[in-house]
């Protein structure tokens, strides 16, 4: 008995649960059909109220369904929603689902009802539903969460949000707090500043290389490595330099792949000094590989040749894996010549099966004819795995 009772109750949810998709659809559709406008027409007055029932009484999947519904019956959904979010006894998640929704209108009351939420509330998911949603509004929230950088208590959340705006608007507010004492939102403030693009914030950019904060050098140098247009006006290669031995590796590591965007034979030379320093960590000397190899010169490849000659197994497989991965030919046929020279020396590191291995799949990928005598060579090597992958590499070539 008890589980018939409970297969029925089951089965009961099951034909709710489809009434009510059945009743969003329905919904849709009356909304697409009405052609009355949305301020005296009773149909959508009565789709409004329904849909405000859902999404009251509606498990997850039903609110997120009307959430789509509610932005296309216009304002009119407007004085509902924001009596809703504004209800401080009303769920949470309800709350949140609402505040959702109202980013898809604009309208200074939404405004105004979210800058209060960042203001007042203790709940850390809605305050950052609010700032979500007033960077989704866009430009006309700019002067609220200009407003809101007055008060300490919710400065960090208007300037999250007034970076997520991405409007050159955004750019003078911003600066007000860029010497804040919090770290986290000056490093913000500096993530911001640095996707504009803009000859006059790399002055600002620089000072913030010599933060004395990790996470705002960080983010500065992440912001000026994405400058590279300005490197001769600015010598960002020399300003960069110094964070490669900073006293945090993350700041190190973004550093290098800074240098490596610059594709400059100066940012070169200082990756390839780190790279052939006995104290770079491993980790590092890899990031410092691939750096040179996006740098795409001559010169780099030198760079790379010579690191083949000292380097540890890591070091060299590294390298003979960013040699494969070149895209220019005049490249590809050096780098070819590289892997060549390499694998016929009598150095050590060509002697292990995995170093072989390597070099066979970066010549498979560079292509080049002067490179099929080796690879018919390491066709027939001893190891099982070289042979393997020197067949394969021969096969792109056909």
């Amino acid at each position: 008995m008890a589980n018939n009772f409970k297969t029925e109750t089951t089965m009961m949810e099951a034909n709710q649960e489809i009434l009510v998709n059945q009743y969003l659809k329905c919904l849709v559709w009356e909304i697409q059909n009405s052609q009355a406008e949305a301020g005296d027409d009773p149909k959508l007055e009565q789709i409004l109220n329904l849909a405000l029932e859902i999404l009251l009484e509606g498990d997850f999947q039903q609110r997120w369904e009307v959430a789509k519904i509610l932005p296309k019956l216009g304002n009119k959904a407007i004085a509902p929603l924001l009596s809703i979010l504004e209800d401080q006894e009303a769920d949470l998640e309800i709350r949140w689902f609402v505040g959702r929704i109202l980013g898809e209108f604009d309208h200074p009351e939404i405004i105004l009802s979210l800058v209060k939420i960042l203001q007042e509330t203790n709940e850390e998911e809605l305050s950052m539903m609010a700032a979500a949603t007033l960077a989704k509004i866009g430009p006309s929230a700019i002067e609220a969460l200009t407003t809101l950088l007055k008060n300490p208590s919710s400065r960090m959340l208007a300037v999250i949000s007034l970076a997520q705006i991405r409007h050159s608007q955004t750019i003078l507010p911003l600066l007000t707090v860029i010497d804040d004492t919090l770290p986290e939102i000056r490093a913000t403030v500096i993530e911001a500043l640095g996707s504009f693009h803009d000859e006059h914030l790399i002055t600002f950019l620089l000072g913030a290389l010599k933060d004395c904060s990790s996470i705002v050098r960080k983010e500065a140098v992440i912001a000026v490595g994405m400058q590279s247009q300005f490197q001769e006006k600015f010598d960002l290669v020399n300003q960069i330099k110094p964070l490669l031995y900073d006293p945090e590796r993350e700041v190190c590591q973004q550093a290098i792949i800074a240098l490596g965007r610059m594709e400059d034979n100066e940012a070169g030379k200082a990756l390839f000094t780190l790279l052939k320093s006995p104290a770079t960590p491993n980790m590092l000397k890899k990031e410092a590989i691939r750096a040179l190899s996006w740098i795409e010169t001559s010169q780099s490849l030198v760079y790379l040749q010579e690191g083949l000659r000292w380097g540890n197994l890591l070091v060299c497989q590294e390298i003979i894996t960013a040699l494969g991965r070149q895209e220019r030919s005049e490249l590809k046929e050096k780098s070819s010549q590289i892997l060549i020279d390499f694998l016929d020396s009598n150095q050590e590191a060509p002697k292990e099966p995995q170093i072989r291995q390597s070099v066979a799949i970066s010549l498979g990928e560079l292509q080049d004819r002067a490179s099929l005598d080796l690879l018919r060579s390491l066709a027939k090597d001893l190891d099982q795995g070289v042979r393997l992958h020197a067949i394969a590499a021969l096969r792109k070539f056909s």
